[in-house]
């Protein structure tokens, strides 16, 4: 109990940062804060934990809360889906700072394979299990509206908390919405996407009317911070001599975000040059500077950076 009034009373004054609790998007969070330098000890069994170095709490709540948590001021900032957003009927009260790069999906309308259902018109009116019965429920609704489906001729969304893929098996549905990241799961239970109601993937959210103005200053170098990490995973730093007769070639290949970095060597002939380059692309972009004469090629890891 000593624990728990010390936190609350700290928490007061800091900025508060939502963490799903557990999930498809927790251990890439993590990574994510890590990545920032955001330093931390969480205890275990409790949702709230300080920031080391920076006037930081992070809390823990289950991932559907953050985006209400978020919009409502009562935290600062939050790694959330933008399908989650969407579900819980907040995106006019949260503002997306950042798409994170990770917990990439997309929800979809899902039958059986055996099923003579092929498309969302011919589900219509039948029985559809989802999590996301917000979502479902206005997507079927414009399709009933446009067929002139009314009362008990209409779809009938059904919600379920989890194992939604199994619905069909088990009787319980003609058809589910859910989200797909590989196709693994839904190609094992038997089912194949007709539609995709929308592609998702993790942001950093604020509110759209924050409470805590004073945090704003804070809340921009997280952000920044964020930012960097992520642009960190994207590029690396790409040196290499070359003569400077073959220079324009050589920047063609690695013109860089905004340029090159040129610099002189002591033999005037022949030149440095640094260029951030796509982590995707660096084996081809290092066989191409060798063939137009690049010498003493080498890559460098980012671990952090500010673009």
């Amino acid at each position: 109990m000593p624990t728990m009034n010390l936190l609350s009373d700290s928490i007061q004054v800091r900025l508060l940062f939502a963490i799903s609790n557990k999930g498809r998007l927790y251990e890439k969070s993590l990574a994510l804060l890590a990545g920032a330098d955001i330093q931390y000890t969480r205890l275990n069994r409790l949702d709230v934990c300080l920031v080391n170095n920076h006037h930081v709490a992070l809390v823990f709540p289950p991932a559907a809360d953050i985006p209400r948590f978020v919009g409502e001021g009562n935290v600062d900032l939050g790694i959330t889906g933008q399908d989650v957003i969407l579900e819980s009927e907040m995106e006019n009260h949260t503002r997306q700072l950042l798409p994170l790069g990770f917990g990439k999906c997309k929800l979809q309308v899902q039958v059986p394979e055996c099923s003579p259902i092929k498309s969302e018109a011919e589900l219509a009116g039948k029985r559809v299990v989802t999590s996301f019965e917000v979502l479902a429920d206005k997507h079927f609704a414009k399709i009933d509206a446009a067929a002139n489906r009314t009362g008990e001729d209409r779809t009938k969304i059904e919600y379920v908390g989890g194992s939604v893929e199994a619905a069909c098996a088990l009787g319980l549905a003609d058809g589910i919405v859910d989200l797909v990241e590989s196709g693994e799961t839904m190609r094992a239970a038997g089912l194949h996407a007709i539609s995709t109601l929308m592609t998702s993937e993790a942001v950093l959210i604020t509110s759209a009317t924050p409470k805590h103005p004073n945090l704003q200053p804070l809340l921009e170098r997280l952000t920044s911070r964020i930012a960097g990490f992520i642009a960190s995973q994207k590029y690396i730093l790409c040196q290499y001599n070359i003569h400077r007769s073959k220079l324009d070639e050589a920047t063609k290949i690695t013109p860089g975000r905004r340029a090159a970095t040129v610099s002189p060597l002591d033999d005037g002939e022949w030149v440095a040059v640094s260029s951030m380059v796509e982590r995707a692309r660096v084996a081809d972009v290092m066989d191409q500077l060798v063939a137009v004469g690049a010498e003493d090629v080498f890559i460098i890891k980012l671990n952090n950076c500010r673009v």
